[in-house]
């Protein structure tokens, strides 16, 4: 791709950016932003998701009333 083609490229978007309502752009970030996912599991993959939802899975389950066992 030769530079020119790549200028033409960069303005066409920025113009067709520019020319949105801004409603319409907001709306669109909106749901990029709902689309994304979590932290831990776009940097690190999913091991360290899993392992904080076992860790949270425990925690809570610490906390439930036992029945009582003779």
């Amino acid at each position: 791709m030769k530079s020119n083609d790549y200028v033409k490229y960069i303005t066409e978007t920025v113009v067709k950016y520019i020319d949105q309502p801004k409603d319409e752009r907001k709306k669109s970030r909106l749901e990029k932003k709902d689309i994304k996912e979590p932290f831990l599991y776009r940097w690190f993959g999913l091991i360290p998701y899993v392992l904080y939802f076992n860790l949270k899975r425990k925690k809570e389950n610490k906390y439930e009333k036992k029945p009582f066992k003779i």
